[in-house]
């Protein structure tokens, strides 16, 4: 699984660490990678916002070219931004592709937060190879009641978290944990991945 992180935190972060692990606890090779602007953001100590999507799609592009020339079927993922690329390139059936056998999101950003009309789905509808997204139940970027009327491909599973906010954080009161969540999409994504 080659794993890209989302627009905010880097490819060592909490969240990314964490679920690499665990999908690696289900005995599936993970590879994560930074975009440039983040490795521009460790050099300079200073906070960028991500290049605009051709960038960051020409160096996933490359990456995955990388990943590529160990002969290895190989799944697409992302954290939020991160799964939007994965989705993006794969839609856009560039070549390279040919070792890409599926896509994975984290916490897909279907909208900005507190804008519902401003939907990022409409390449979701070119989409030739199957998707996985599990997303928490209460992520402000695309909550069920609103990804359920996007009549989304029948290619693309939605497995929902319950209570589980953008990095799948629940509330306390629901008495699961964020590990716990992230659990579940380990195994979600396993599940994905051996089927």
């Amino acid at each position: 699984m080659l794993f890209a992180h989302g627009a905010g935190a880097p490819m060592d972060s909490d969240f990314m660490t964490t679920m690499a692990q665990a999908v690696a606890d289900q005995g599936i090779s993970v590879a994560r990678f930074e975009f440039p602007y983040m490795q521009r953001r460790r050099q300079e100590q200073r906070k960028f916002p991500p290049d605009r999507a051709p960038a960051l799609l020409a160096h996933f592009q490359r990456v995955l070219a990388q990943a590529a020339e160990h002969g290895l079927p190989i799944w697409i993922a992302g954290k939020s931004m991160g799964g939007r690329m994965a989705s993006m390139l794969t839609a856009d059936r560039s070549s390279g592709l040919e070792n890409v056998q599926g896509v994975i999101a984290l916490g897909y950003p279907f909208h900005p937060p507190g804008k519902p009309e401003k939907t990022r789905t409409e390449h979701l509808y070119d989409l030739t190879m199957p998707m996985l997204i599990c997303q928490g139940t209460r992520d402000p970027f695309g909550k069920p009641v609103e990804v359920s009327g996007y009549n989304l491909p029948v290619g693309i599973q939605v497995h929902w978290l319950e209570g589980g906010d953008h990095d799948f954080k629940p509330l306390k009161r629901s008495g699961f944990t964020q590990t716990h969540l992230i659990a579940e999409a380990a195994e979600q994504v396993s599940q994905f991945i051996l089927s």
